[in-house]
């Protein structure tokens, strides 16, 4: 970690010498704006707006019908899961885009319990991200004798047990950016012969990831943060090839039948993953995601990691240089390899100082009830960006700029 903060010269230099230094240009970033939002939404790529008008005005416009074929519409949840699949260390015919997370986790999640006919448990974590619980609850509910236990992130891997179905565990938690390790928990369930169910919402495309090199059974993730995407973007889902013929999705779709245009009325589920696709897929947004996924050209995972990890350094060690005096709390881990790419901190007036920042230029974002979220990608995100980030937060509070009535207004969305 970074025990003394460097000046503006240093970490200008840093930049000069970084690798992904020429992917910023490839976003639309706004002038004057230090973007760290904690990933709620990836920044948008340059390219997106014509990549959608083309889908929009050629493809759709004047090639209409046609464009399934002629322009590899009805292929895309496949091209755009195997371009998808080295951010994650899976084998292309692995990953499928299709859906929301939620619904993702939906498929995923009742087929793993209709798998394990015998188990009547899905373990997670408390604190999760809401969804991740609500649809847990939701797949219990319409299965019976189903149940939903919450047991702490650091006695997960004791507390699978021979009654467990499925663990189902985020691996960047949203608020905290703690990181669970992977390998050792996956390791676990499969001694008790639980499956595993892993959320890569904040992971994919900012830190290291091996499903394959961890045998993992299933993931999700979405479409709209690290892999900028846009609001909405689709998601992804991972199902480990071994497990892809004798997985059932609970949504029969006509897209994840063996011959959808055979236009049959019994239904027979596609080979391998293509099964877990359901309704025709959204060509516009998926569009958008491909755009998104070509901000990936030319990197590697391991830069993107190696850039993700010193950022945060940085980042925890200008707080602690100039901001802990104001009563920061540093929630996310130290360790580089025990965090994601966010850097949270809490304070009780996270919020008003939250609106304080913005107004200086600085996008982070608020989780309930006090943590300050700054997000870190590592294709846009530039060293000299952390330290003005730290800089305007120390003369926010230095100033108690956050004090302004106007900050405390609270807003539909954090």
């Amino acid at each position: 970690m970074t025990t003394n903060w460097p000046d503006l010269d240093a970490v200008q230099s840093w930049d000069a010498a970084d690798p992904l230094a020429a992917c910023r240009a490839r976003f639309a970033l706004p002038v004057g704006t230090i973007y760290l939002d904690g990933n709620s939404l990836g920044a948008l790529p340059r390219a997106t707006a014509a990549r959608v008008a083309d889908a929009v005005t050629r493809q759709w416009g004047t090639d209409l019908i046609a464009s399934w074929n002629k322009h590899g519409w009805i292929e895309a949840p496949a091209r755009l899961g195997a371009r998808i699949a080295p951010l994650i260390g899976a084998s292309p015919d692995e990953v499928i885009v299709a859906d929301s997370t939620s619904v993702n986790l939906f498929k995923l999640l009742a087929a793993a319990c209709a798998a394990r006919p015998d188990r009547s448990t899905i373990l997670a974590e408390p604190g999760n991200f809401p969804t991740d619980l609500y649809v847990a609850n939701g797949v219990a509910k319409m299965m019976p004798g189903r149940s939903v236990r919450t047991v702490p992130a650091a006695q997960i891997a004791a507390a699978i047990d021979q009654d467990t179905a499925v663990v189902l565990l985020t691996h960047v938690h949203y608020k905290t950016g703690a990181m669970l390790d992977m390998a050792g928990i996956t390791a676990a369930a499969h001694r008790a012969g639980a499956l595993i169910l892993w959320d890569l919402s904040h992971s994919a495309g900012a830190v290291e990831l091996d499903l394959n090199g961890c045998s993992v059974d299933l993931a999700i993730g979405c479409g709209y943060k690290y892999l900028n995407g846009g609001p909405g973007a689709p998601a992804f889902l991972f199902v480990a090839r071994a497990l892809q013929q004798t997985l059932s999705s609970p949504l029969s779709g006509w897209m994840g039948h063996a011959a959808p245009f055979d236009f049959g009325d019994e239904y027979a589920p596609a080979p391998g993953v293509r099964r877990f696709l359901c309704g025709t897929p959204p060509i516009l947004a998926m569009s958008a995601l491909e755009s998104g996924l070509d901000t990936f050209d030319g990197t590697t995972l391991a830069q993107l990691v190696a850039k993700s990890r010193r950022l945060g350094d940085l980042l925890i060690a200008g707080i602690e240089a100039r901001c802990v005096r104001h009563g920061f709390t540093l929630v996310t881990p130290r360790d580089p390899l025990a965090r994601g790419s966010h850097v949270s901190i809490a304070h009780p007036h996270a919020w008003e100082i939250c609106q304080a920042l913005i107004a200086r230029g600085v996008v982070g974002d608020f989780r309930a009830p006090d943590v300050l979220r700054l997000g870190l990608t590592p294709l846009y995100t530039s060293f000299e960006d952390v330290w003005q980030a730290v800089d305007r937060l120390a003369a926010v509070m230095d100033e108690g700029a956050w004090r302004d009535p106007a900050f405390a207004e609270r807003a539909a969305v954090t």
